[in-house]
């Protein structure tokens, strides 16, 4: 009974976190402008400079976390 209850109570959370982002990119849809170097720019809706900012930040925070585990279980059977 209680995990049926917990995993709805996730889906619940899942669904609000989901539709509040949802909410804050429609309404930040404006454009953003960026500025490389030599001269470059690059015109994009703010919602997708965050998520894609936000998928960096995973895919970093990922590959480092993947990296300390295989080291620790190199470490550990050796």
């Amino acid at each position: 009974m209680m995990p049926t209850l917990f995993r709805f109570f996730l889906w619940v959370i899942r669904a609000l976190l989901f539709f509040a982002l949802l909410g804050l990119a429609i309404k930040n849809s404006g454009t953003m402008l960026l500025r490389f170097f030599f001269g470059q720019e690059w015109t994009a809706p703010i919602s997708l400079v965050i998520l894609t900012v936000f998928t960096l930040g995973v895919a970093v925070g990922l590959t480092a976390a993947i990296s300390f585990s295989r080291r620790r279980k190199a470490k550990d059977n050796a």
